[in-house]
């Protein structure tokens, strides 16, 4: 079993299905993007905080948080983004959003 562990590789090992972190988690992607359309402002309003919180409960340095309402005539629609400083923290906030 000398090839059993391969760094750096998505290749499975004999012993186990590991692969190293760095071959998944490349800080390629650490922005989070919302878009709902809500029938109120204030609902709109109230879901922004809630995910503002959950970011903010995530983050290691601050997030940045850019978000839009636009009138649509469905209701009011809520787009937002969410941008951390590291791949790890978008995941662990879009996991908490399930």
């Amino acid at each position: 079993m000398t090839d059993a562990i391969k760094r750096c590789s998505t290749r499975e090992t004999a012993a186990c299905c590991c692969v190293d972190v760095g071959t998944i988690l490349d800080n390629g992607d650490r922005t989070a993007s919302y878009s709902q359309v809500f029938p109120h402002q204030d609902h709109a309003e109230a879901m922004l905080s809630h995910l503002t919180d959950k970011a903010r409960a995530v983050e290691s340095d601050p997030c940045l948080i850019e978000s839009q309402f636009h009138q649509t005539p469905a209701g009011i629609q809520l787009a937002c983004r969410f941008t951390f400083s590291c791949q790890a923290e978008t995941m662990i906030f879009q996991l908490g959003l399930r």
